[in-house]
């Protein structure tokens, strides 16, 4: 067989996309770690961080200095938007193919200077091969696109309009993984909580908690993850559902931005700080409970009293994890325009605050682990993860593999916990 070496950049949407389009080559193509050896090559890219268009380019060229004689493709949202662009500047490229396009993987591979972009182009009704790379879990989209208009983002443009996957898919699919054996599933959109807004079919009316309800009734799946839920569309239905299924990991992951509402409207976000404010005041409610978060520091307009209004929602939230950045403009965004654009070292003076007060945050919450006793999952040999999300080193059990057991923190060392099985 031929071998294909894919590269991802991104989400776990990308990273999502990137094992269909193993699954769909797996007729022709075994994976190989090595781009040396492979006869395709496909970037899979990314156009939220920070410069993706240099790091597209930059990686093709080391790649294709390592093997000139394979075939190269690229895909996902930097192709959505760049196009013919690509093969312009890299006429090596075989084919782009856009994040919206990925069933048309084969089409892509077997024509030369093939190019499919369209970000409305609707597969929500196809069934993709499917592998994973642990037995014990997967992942499972069940929208498309996004219909928010945040000013910093780029995903509509690359991604298209929001079109949620018809729910008897959807289900028919977990129900497949738990025949082979996967517990655990992570439900996957841009805004998973808004699901049900509009189907390409005919179908009934449903919601994300309806659909929540229906996959923790498949019997095998023992843990249900989902990311992101929009903090807009967390209402009290959804709320309830999470805090009282006991298949619903008690972890979510909770996307501020900022903690200004001034800012947050200039960010188009919807929801104000005291609204955020009072879900995560429920949320905390439910016992060990994790949040976790993104914040962006330096949006055009931000104050020094903005920022501070971010540090006191980081304070009283006490987030668990947090992924916090610098801004910096993206093509085909509106904030990428605006006039008032931070000074980069003041944004950068911001972001080591914000990330100093929060490590110290984070320190007191996992020294508080400590011979605490919580359900996890043995996802590896030596892997355990929890509940709520946290990763637990245990002592080698094959024995286990797969289970769902209680773990007993038995040391903290830094931000690692070290369990065993009890």
């Amino acid at each position: 067989m031929k071998k294909l070496f894919i590269e991802t950049f991104g989400c776990q949407m990308n990273v999502k996309d990137s094992e269909h389009i193993i699954a769909e080559l797996a007729d022709e193509y075994e994976i190989t770690s090595n781009p040396k050896n492979a006869d395709l090559i496909i970037l899979n890219t990314c156009s939220v961080r920070e410069k993706p268009v240099n790091k597209l380019f930059s990686e093709l060229g080391a790649l294709r200095k390592i093997n000139p004689n394979a075939k190269f493709g690229v895909c996902g949202c930097t192709a959505s938007h760049m196009g013919e662009d690509i093969l312009k500047r890299a006429p090596y490229v075989s084919f782009v193919l856009g994040a919206r396009n990925v069933s048309k993987i084969k089409e892509a591979v077997n024509k030369e200077k093939y190019i499919f972009t369209d970000i409305n182009y609707d597969d929500t009704t196809y069934m993709f091969k499917n592998t994973r790379k642990n037995p014990y879990k997967d992942f499972v989209n069940i929208m498309v696109g996004c219909d928010k208009k945040c000013s910093f983002c780029i995903v509509p443009k690359t991604r298209g309009k929001e079109i949620s996957i018809p729910m008897d898919l959807i289900l028919k699919q977990i129900e497949q993984l738990a025949n082979e054996g996967v517990k655990e599933i992570t439900l996957l959109g841009q805004n998973v909580n808004n699901y049900g807004k509009r189907f390409s079919v005919p179908h009934p009316k449903v919601d994300f908690t309806d659909l929540l309800k229906e996959v923790s009734r498949i019997d095998g799946i023992e843990i249900i993850r989902f990311t992101s839920p929009h903090p807009l569309h967390a209402d009290d239905k959804f709320l309830d559902e999470f805090a009282n299924n006991p298949k619903i990991a008690k972890h979510i992951h909770f996307p501020l931005q900022s903690g200004s509402t001034r800012i947050l409207k200039a960010m188009k976000r919807g929801y104000s700080k005291e609204w955020f404010l009072n879900r995560c005041e429920i949320l905390r409610q439910i016992p060990e409970v994790s949040i976790t978060t993104d914040i962006i520091v330096g949006f055009p307009g931000e104050s020094e009293e903005d920022f501070n209004e971010t540090l006191d929602v980081v304070r009283k939230v006490r987030f668990e994890q947090m992924f916090s950045f610098v801004y910096s403009p993206r093509p085909l965004t509106e904030a990428a325009k605006m006039p008032n654009q931070v000074d980069k070292e003041v944004a950068k003076k911001r972001l080591y605050k914000l990330q100093s007060m929060h490590k110290k945050i984070q320190d007191e919450i996992y020294q508080n682990k400590k011979n605490k006793i919580y359900k996890a999952l043995i996802e590896e040999e030596t892997i355990a993860r929890s509940n709520n999300n946290f990763t637990i080193k245990i002592a080698p059990s094959k024995k286990f593999l797969g289970k769902i057991v209680n773990v007993k923190i038995k040391e903290v060392i830094n931000h690692n916990l070290i369990g065993e099985i009890i």
